[in-house]
């Protein structure tokens, strides 16, 4: 333990800025960072302080410990060790942050210790509230099933590539592993464009879309209203408020023909039921970006059938196809690339 200047910064800003000190290499990392009352507390190095000051941050002086080397995987269960066995070795070594939130998957059979468990887990992932997925997410808005272990602050922000999500946990489910996804839509020309998100939930692929592409307008349509009161929020504070308008309803109740140069269709299981609202909506060359769950080895020519069916084999062009990720066993969630004619 050493006295150390460390720099305070308010835990709703903390994602964003602690990785632009990591930038500047003014952060001291053989120390930790700490938190309480709402601020993490980041250890400067010595003769750095200029430049913190600079960018408008408190500094004040205090303790600084140095790093636990052991991963937080081998601290859990070194505090968890006395659980019985069936226990101990169910317990989760993977987890997702929310801000101030951790997320893990949780096996039904350790809910009998949940309180310490959620306990040990916060205390170790330094997180104000730890909760439990335990049976996935389920029915038309793939609403979380999602338990708290310990705290009680469910609605935080993650900052993922430039981009603030706010949700609450219990309400919305977020799927980390369309990160790549969601980056690539940051990554488009959409320079005048007008785009129609047809399943917007909390401004998924909205968000980077409206930020950096270029895009002139987009409609983002979504259905659940937990989602939507999120989606409003996200619009405000990722600063878009000019080029998205958002939409609570159905999207097959969107008026207009042939007006989208691009159409998201990030939904799966059941997309293709709403494939013919989106050759309504596409202009002539517009691009459909169709998400949707296959077998690894029909993907092709499941997608192949579904646009045949639905607008004719000379109408439209598979300009590329890539797998999100993996959704269950033998089958990935895929995005197709459609060019309309």
């Amino acid at each position: 333990m050493k006295v150390v200047r460390l720099a305070k910064i308010p835990s709703s800003d903390a994602s964003e800025l602690i990785l632009k000190l990591m930038a500047m290499d003014v952060v001291e990392r053989s120390a930790r960072i700490s938190k309480g009352e709402g601020y993490r507390f980041v250890p400067i190095i010595n003769g750095k302080e200029q430049e913190i000051e600079r960018l408008g941050i408190e500094l004040i002086d205090g303790l600084a410990y140095d790093i636990e080397r052991r991963s937080p995987q081998e601290r859990i269960i070194e505090k968890l060790s006395d659980l019985p066995d069936n226990i101990k070795f169910k317990l989760p070594m993977k987890w997702e942050y929310v801000g101030d939130i951790a997320i893990i998957k949780m096996d039904p059979v350790c809910i009998t210790y949940k309180e310490r468990i959620g306990k040990v887990y916060s205390d170790i992932l330094e997180v104000e509230t730890v909760c439990a997925d335990i049976h996935g997410v389920s029915g038309e808005f793939r609403r979380p099933s999602i338990e708290i272990l310990h705290g009680d602050k469910t609605e935080s922000i993650r900052l993922e590539n430039g981009i603030k999500y706010e949700f609450d946990v219990r309400k919305v489910m977020f799927a980390s592993g369309n990160t790549d996804e969601r980056y690539r839509m940051r990554q488009l020309d959409c320079s005048g464009e007008t785009v129609v998100d047809m399943f917007a939930g909390i401004g998924y692929f909205t968000l980077p879309i409206a930020k950096f592409t270029g895009v002139r307008r987009i409609f983002a349509c979504e259905k659940n209203s937990d989602s939507y009161e999120f989606l409003l929020k996200n619009i405000k504070i990722n600063e878009v408020e000019d080029v998205v308008l958002p939409i609570l309803g159905d999207n097959r109740d969107i008026l207009g023909k042939r007006f989208a140069d691009r159409i998201l269709m990030g939904y799966v299981q059941t997309t293709s039921d709403f494939v013919s609202k989106a050759l309504e909506m596409i202009k002539h060359g517009g691009i459909i970006h169709y998400h949707d769950t296959f077998y690894v080895h029909e993907y092709k020519d499941r997608i192949r059938e579904i646009f045949d069916n639905a607008c004719g084999k000379d109408s439209y062009k598979i300009e590329n196809i890539r797998e999100v990720k993996s959704f269950a066993p033998s089958v990935s969630h895929y995005v197709a690339d459609i060019r309309i004619f």
